[in-house]
């Protein structure tokens, strides 16, 4: 897996680089066939910085998630967050495919029939 850092308006030092590529080393955890992971740090406002991130798996899913707040980590904290939602409901879609898991169908009360016109 791939993950790519870069910024825009401005630099990020090399312990900040260091930091988020391990918070985002993480994800591979969750789901085994991600490809490539792209995080691009908006440093317009440096009071607010906004996070990106773009995260590539196999068979052509995409997982995109954007925050912003009064800290770098705290950005890159909340957009981890909500890649873990992604990435789970997409697991769990994937594995109820196989399963074969067929949808619900919704119960008749009982002691009533069905009446066919």
């Amino acid at each position: 897996m791939q993950i790519a850092i870069t910024a825009r308006h401005g630099a990020l030092s090399a312990a900040t680089q260091e930091k988020v590529t391990a918070k985002f080393e993480k994800l591979s955890r969750l789901f085994d066939r991600l490809s490539a992971i792209t995080v691009t740090v908006d440093l317009e406002h440096r009071d607010t910085p906004v996070v990106d991130v773009k995260v590539s798996a196999e068979h052509k899913h995409d997982f995109v998630a954007r925050d912003q707040a009064d800290e770098l980590m705290a950005a890159v904290d909340a957009v981890i967050h909500k890649l873990e939602q992604q990435l789970r409901k997409h697991k769990e879609k994937v594995l109820d495919r196989h399963r074969g898991v067929a949808p619900r169908e919704t119960p008749t009360p009982t002691g009533q029939e069905e009446v066919g016109s």
